[in-house]
């Protein structure tokens, strides 16, 4: 792996060298799935969307492997409140959006809003771009392993809530999943987990990995939490 100290406009690249055994069926997994697997939603033949890229990060704690998310401030015009993977839109300084632009955006992002040391994260993969129609972004997932951890936590309250870490073993356990229904009448995928909700394209993504790595335990579709069910 190219290292990274910030992303600047620095190299960075895709390495397989060196992960966890666990990490095997997430790699099979990237490297086979077809975009069509992941969403019905995929981005405009046109070309119109804003090119962005999220980070789906690993790590390993005490619990086991875990995932690193974050909520959104409710202050947000897109997206308020809502749990998810750090990310956002590309700036022209992360370069070509059908190159290595969306790996630079993944971990710039991610230190922006969680204070990550994208130095100690080795991106080893990237899913097909996906599409998220109400906010008309191409997103690209991009996924890491936190080979060497590094203190998180909000950095700006007018964008970030909180940042957490989720256990993957949590995302499996059926006693933590349901079904959402969106006022639109779309069904999707949603965890209960770190006192969250996490559902729309977040939980989606989340859902076709545990289901392609094989760590996907049956689970109830018929349960249903509403989206306001803090409320």
């Amino acid at each position: 792996m190219t290292r990274t100290s910030g992303t600047q406009g620095g190299p960075v690249s895709l390495s397989k060298e060196g992960l966890p055994a666990w990490l095997d069926p997430v790699v099979h997994a990237v490297e086979t799935v077809r975009p069509r697997q992941l969403s019905r939603f995929l981005p405009p033949e046109d070309g119109a969307g804003r090119q962005s890229a999220v980070l789906i990060l690993f790590g390993e704690g005490e619990r086991g492997p875990e995932l690193l998310l974050m909520e959104r401030a409710s202050s947000l015009r897109s997206h308020a409140g809502q749990p998810s993977f750090p990310g956002g839109a590309l700036d022209p300084e992360d370069g070509d959006p059908h190159g290595d632009g969306p790996l630079r955006a993944a971990l710039r992002e991610a230190e922006e809003e969680t204070g990550l040391d994208p130095s100690g994260v080795q991106l080893f993969g990237a899913l097909p771009k996906l599409y998220i129609p109400v906010s008309q972004f191409v997103v690209t997932p991009v996924l890491g392993w936190w080979r060497k951890p590094s203190p998180v936590g909000v950095v700006d309250p007018g964008e970030t809530a909180r940042v957490f870490t989720v256990p993957v073993a949590d995302l499996t356990n059926p006693a933590n999943r349901a079904t959402t229904v969106h006022p639109s009448g779309h069904r999707g995928p949603a965890f209960l987990v770190e006192s969250a909700l996490v559902w729309g394209f977040t939980a989606g993504v989340i859902d076709r990995l545990l289901h392609f790595a094989g760590w996907e335990v049956p689970w109830d579709r018929q349960k249903q939490v509403p989206l306001d069910w803090r409320s």
